[in-house]
């Protein structure tokens, strides 16, 4: 269907409507007064679709570069009229008449909105002209640009964070009966992001809690080219446990209003999951580039006009006696001209025009680390207390899972947004003894377990962080991650971005992983592939190589987080928790007391701070570049092969690659080799020899890193893992 004719059939169908209006008491005034919802839910309507009809003309023009449509869906403006600006809201990306009329409300205007973003202006308010997307923070629009129902985990999140602040006595951005709202269209709904919101929002009412959350399901049958079956999606929908199932028809006005309103005063009130099946059409194709006639016929498309819903609002502003089609008409082509002068107005278009522009709000790292909020501690009497009367620092020597228990304790006791959950963190104490007694010392409220769905794990964090809260989430296995990667390359970290910095949501993703665990394992826990992570813009991943590292990496990424919003990664070697010996049985070394709050701003890194570890009292002449496991496996590896003269430079940061530092530091040795326990292909080592090579660096220069293999169950593992008696070779090599 072209735009003339989407224009031309609802002109056609206003000049045959009954140009005698409703009578009513009191006359026109008299009838916009009593219906003053009626007629926001046209201008709303009728800006949506003027507003898809100039993304055509623009793109043809050169100046637009976004052209998927709301048309047909602009029966959505009804939830931007009943729901308040203190509710946030995450929209699915034909949702524009929602956002209209939310917008207006908020006192702002949705036209250079939503034209600034179409043209990648810099003047758009939430992207800065980074990408075509609803948002705006005054009127509680939460950007998302999600096709796929990822944003609703992170809705769920939101939703739960919401309840769980008043029941903690904590403000949040929003409004104490605030309501978390979230679209997305009938295909998406199959997503298993969507399945995953669903089930956790119903595991969550399962057990008594509330989650004051309402979904909105817009219906056009169609996702793409891909028919929705008959009756799936309310079959769908009405089987989820917990969730209370309306319905309306978009092209009934006054029964979406209805609609709308009480099932948005139903959730307000019970603090209870909801959804809006909203029947809709679908307009326009898909988007610009979409050949709607290569899958539908013209007479399935002629057979949609009649259920227009900008039609259907003119019916009702007609019979409730609020216009005539005339006045209809005029508020039709009134909201035509204020866009076209509108357009005008942006031009000349401002827009980003050079890599850091596009990429400031993934580089704010100024204030991350080494900030007050990264080395604050709790007063010394209530840190006493959470420590169970006796100080870490006065324990003796720690291994890492007992440092980072501690550290832990030191960010829940400091900190009352700080939340730790995940699967088995409570009662167990995770499956490695890291968080044990936390949920006895800060409660249920602070310290939980979740579901089983990784998923899920990351949404709750990302809704919590946009509550205010500083969620510390946990990951099982490495190998669970690649379940919700999307949760973290699409949804966390793009949020600056998306935002042009407006929105954040700062966290610290604990996951334990990589390998060598000994008599077990198998690839689902000995899991030594960070390809995940290493390609995601703005996460920043750190790993420890000691009990010593361990507090002062988590109390960098806590300060980033609190700081700039970072969204931090802390990678927890398995193998390491335990380890008490470096070279010999019983030496210790690998044991460290833990540094008390007065050397905290000490030993708490900047991020991309490297460690060197000298052979010597001077520098040595070759370097070892490593991390995590890598680093013990390397000293031990020089030490008992009598290989003399190497530093060992511990990474600490694998995303972003200290590169400057890295860099800085290699200039003084004419020998590099890169050890590390990743593969070879997609490997951290990648990254390290890009850095170096791209500086110029001119010495020798080799890498020793695991095989491209999945690793085995058993004592295989050892045939494709990097060994030490590898490390010795590669510096024999080397030396020859």
């Amino acid at each position: 269907m072209s735009t003339l004719d989407l224009d031309g059939h609802f002109l056609r169908a206003l000049s045959e409507l009954d140009p005698t209006p409703a009578q009513r008491p009191g006359g026109p005034a008299s009838a916009r007064a009593a219906h003053p919802l009626l007629l926001a839910y046209a201008v709303a309507q009728f800006r949506s679709r003027h507003l898809d009809l100039a993304a055509r003309v623009l793109q043809a023009q050169g100046e637009g570069f976004y052209t998927i449509a709301s048309s047909g869906h602009e029966s959505n403006a009804a939830l931007g009229l009943v729901t308040g600006v203190g509710d946030p809201a995450l929209l699915h990306y034909r949702s524009g008449a929602l956002y209209c009329a939310r917008v207006a409300a908020a006192g702002f205007d949705p036209v250079c909105d939503i034209l600034a973003s179409l043209m990648c202006s810099t003047e758009d308010p939430i992207s800065g002209g980074r990408h075509k997307v609803f948002g705006r923070r005054e009127a509680g629009i939460i950007p998302q640009t999600s096709t796929i129902a990822s944003h609703l985990p992170r809705a769920v999140g939101l939703a739960f964070a919401l309840e769980r602040a008043r029941r903690l006595g904590r403000a949040t951005p929003y409004p104490n009966d605030a309501i978390v709202l979230a679209s997305l269209g009938d295909a998406s709904l199959n997503h298993a992001s969507a399945a995953a919101a669903l089930n956790t929002a119903g595991h969550t009412v399962h057990q008594g809690l509330p989650l004051p959350l309402l979904l909105v399901v817009e219906d056009n049958g169609i996702g793409i080219s891909v028919r929705t079956p008959s009756g799936w999606t309310a079959s769908r929908l009405r089987a989820t446990p917990g969730l209370r199932y309306a319905c309306a028809d978009g092209s009934d006005a006054l029964g979406t209003l209805a609609a709308a309103r009480e099932v948005t005063s139903w959730v307000r009130a019970n603090r209870r999951p909801a959804v809006l099946h909203l029947r809709t059409v679908r307009y326009l194709g898909h988007a610009g580039s979409d050949a709607e006639m290569a899958y539908r016929s013209p007479a399935e498309i002629a057979d949609d006009l009649p259920r227009d819903p900008l039609l259907g609002t003119a019916r009702a502003l007609v019979a409730q006696g609020v216009c005539t089609p005339a006045e209809v008409l005029d508020l039709y082509e009134e909201a035509r001209a204020e866009v076209a002068r509108t357009a005008v107005a942006l031009r000349p278009v401002r827009r980003l025009a050079s890599a850091a522009e596009v990429m400031a709000p993934l580089t704010r790292l100024d204030a991350a680390a080494g900030s007050p909020s990264a080395v604050r501690a709790a007063d010394a009497q209530a840190r006493r207390r959470a420590h169970g009367g006796t100080l870490p620092e006065e324990a003796g020597p720690l291994t890492l899972s007992l440092s980072l228990g501690a550290a832990l304790t030191d960010l829940l006791a400091a900190d009352d947004g700080a939340l730790v959950f995940g699967e088995d963190v409570g009662a167990k104490g995770g499956v490695y003894g890291v968080t044990r007694g936390l949920q006895r010392r800060f409660g249920r409220l602070r310290v939980f377990d979740t579901l089983l769905d990784e998923t899920s794990v990351l949404g709750t964090a990302l809704g919590a962080a946009l509550a205010g809260f500083l969620p510390v989430p946990e990951i099982q296995y490495l190998a669970y991650l690649h379940n919700a990667e999307d949760q973290l390359r699409g949804e966390a970290a793009t949020l600056a971005f998306f935002s042009d910095g407006r929105y954040r949501n700062g966290l610290v993703v604990r996951v334990q992983g990589l390998a060598y665990q000994r008599g077990f394992g198998g690839h689902f826990h000995n899991d030594n592939a960070l390809a995940v992570l290493r390609d995601i813009p703005g996460l920043v991943v750190a790993v420890p190589a000691s009990a010593a590292e361990a507090p002062g990496l988590l109390r960098a990424l806590a300060g980033a987080a609190r700081g700039e919003g970072t969204v931090g990664v802390l990678l927890e070697p398995i193998a390491l928790y335990h380890s008490r010996d470096l070279y010999a049985d019983g030496d210790g070394l690998r044991l460290a007391r833990y540094a008390p709050p007065g050397s905290w701003a000490r030993t708490t890194p900047r991020i991309g701070e490297v460690r060197v570890h000298r052979a010597g009292q001077s520098r040595g002449h070759s370097l070892a570049v490593t991390f995590g496991n890598g680093v013990g496996m390397t000293q031990r590896a020089l030490a008992h092969h009598g290989i003399a003269g190497v530093d060992v430079l511990d990474l600490r940061w694998v995303v972003p690659i200290p590169a400057r530092e890295l860099r800085a530091e290699a200039a003084h040795y004419d020998r590099i080799v890169v050890v590390d326990e990743t593969r070879a292909a997609a490997g951290v080592s990648e990254g390290v020899i890009t850095a170096l090579v791209d500086a110029g660096w001119r010495g020798r220069l080799s890498r020793v890193t695991s095989a491209d293999s999945v690793i085995p169950l058993g004592p295989a593992a050892a045939t494709v893992l990097l060994s030490e008696d590898d490390i010795a070779q590669a510096f024999a090599a080397e030396e020859s």
